[in-house]
């Protein structure tokens, strides 16, 4: 028979049920697992009609991923390469182009906000890239800041000193 893999929530259903069967109060499990008095009390419900293996067939909350952790790391592969090989204009990675990424790969659309949440989950954070104009002439950048800008600055007055 194949071992199935409990959720941590599951395991935490299991171990407030057998403290139930052992005789202790739900207050006393619910301090114990970290849940709330009135869930060790659906809990108990759910034991008493059908034993622990109600409390192990409970679904875990929440809706499923639309990616599993294949699709995730084909996204990642993706992602570290550079935005124009997959045909963008520019070098930036933005959470549109990422959408975008990840809609031609695999079929699924998120909105902006699903994408950040993918990409924090995944372990990349957010850079800025350097504004720096790519015609800029750091020669006269520099001479205008020795030469010009010292004119140009305010010098304080004698009564703000």
């Amino acid at each position: 028979m194949a071992q199935e893999r409990l959720s941590d929530a599951a395991k935490r259903r299991i171990r407030a049920g057998r403290m139930l069967l052992s005789g202790k109060r739900p207050a006393e499990v619910a301090l114990v697992v970290g849940v709330a008095r009135q869930t060790v009390y659906t809990w108990k419900a759910l034991l008493d009609e059908g034993g622990i293996d109600a409390l192990r067939a409970v679904p875990d909350r929440g809706r499923p991923a639309k990616l599993d952790e294949a699709q995730l790391a084909q996204l990642r592969s993706a992602l570290l390469r550079s935005p124009t090989e997959h045909g963008f204009a520019t070098e930036l990675w933005t959470l549109k182009r990422v959408g975008a990424v990840i809609e031609r790969m695999h079929g699924v659309r998120f909105g902006q906000t699903q994408v950040w949440r993918i990409l924090g989950a995944m372990g990349f954070s957010p850079q800025k890239p350097e504004k720096q104009a790519i015609e800029r002439d750091e020669d006269a950048v520099r001479d205008w800041k020795r030469r010009t800008w010292p004119r140009l600055k305010k010098k304080p007055s004698e009564k703000d000193a």
